[in-house]
């Protein structure tokens, strides 16, 4: 898949997809099929067009929801869905005064030469709001708009599943992903707090200035091609006084150097909310529960995927 910044042909015209696909839910998932599969049957390059950051964050920093997943986890799943382009624009005080008509003009004809393009059926752009699959259809290139995907009576949404994430609610948020919710991250050096208590953690630091959850859970590990069973806390750390958001995680019955790696972790069943501990042996017996809790979890209940 080729990344880039700015909107370039790749060599033949383009089916477009354009959103912010955060979490990469079922509901982009189906977008992502139909796209791959316009694409293959017209002899085209399917391109995926998102932006960085995500326009509520430009608009709004600090009342912007939590993401449910960064820019790297979205590059790799939308690359193993097999598109060939990934389009990441910039959203800054240029893209956000730019209209729909100059969108469709720079981005989509003169950019990426595109042939078909679909969008969701809430999508809108431009300054003034006019993009829409109504406006598109007035192009001289193929325009489809997919409903929103359900499941029941609930509409598939990055805003349902971060409601599910908060309430604590993992296999609700699991069945709208497709698959559990899995956070990633490169292991680095951290306190090392853990290994002195007898609990050697790998430790993620977040980017995410918002989570869309936190506490501690059961979660599984994928360390190579195994996954492994463990207990993470994430979130701060203010026994210790770590305001940032990081992903701690202890493998069961594994004592491995993974200083370095990329770790996905599977969030499977939410233990107890972030708590600040008076000293270090309360913070260790509280660590002892958590992994017996969790132990007892995955002991009952059968986990698969």
């Amino acid at each position: 898949m080729r990344i880039s910044r700015r909107p370039r042909p790749l060599g033949q015209p383009a089916a477009v997809t354009i959103g912010s696909f955060d979490g990469l839910h079922l509901g982009h998932q189906r977008l992502i099929e139909a796209l791959n599969e316009a694409a293959h049957s017209r002899g085209l390059a399917s391109t995926v067009v998102t932006f960085e950051p995500q326009p509520r964050e430009f608009f709004d920093p600090k009342g912007a929801p939590a993401r449910l997943a960064a820019l790297n986890d979205k590059v790799r799943r939308l690359g193993a869905m097999g598109v060939d382009q990934l389009v990441v624009l910039s959203f800054n005080s240029a893209l956000r005064a730019m209209s729909a008509a100059d969108f469709v003009q720079h981005v989509l004809i003169d950019g990426l030469n595109a042939r078909w393009v679909q969008v969701g059926d809430d999508f809108r752009f431009g300054n003034d709001r006019r993009g829409d699959v109504d406006f598109l259809r007035q192009y001289d290139f193929e325009v489809q708009q997919l409903e929103s995907q359900r499941l029941g009576d609930d509409r598939v949404s990055s805003t349902a599943i971060r409601t599910s994430l908060a309430e604590g609610h993992l296999q609700e948020a699991a069945e709208l992903l497709g698959e559990p919710y899995t956070l990633s991250g490169r292991v680095v050096h951290g306190r090392k707090l853990g290994r002195t208590i007898g609990v050697p953690t790998a430790n993620i630091l977040l980017n995410h200035p918002k989570l869309a959850t936190n506490g501690v859970f059961a979660v599984r590990t994928r360390v190579g091609d195994r996954w492994l069973p463990g207990v993470a806390n994430l979130g701060p750390k203010p026994t210790v006084g770590d305001e940032r958001n990081w992903l701690e995680v202890h493998l069961f019955d594994a004592d491995l150097d993974l200083y370095g790696q990329r770790l996905d972790v599977q969030l499977w069943q939410r233990l107890r909310g972030i708590e600040r501990f008076d000293s270090l042996d309360a913070l260790k017996n509280q660590i002892q529960a958590d992994i017996q809790a969790a132990r007892a979890w995955f002991d009952t209940n059968e986990v698969n995927g």
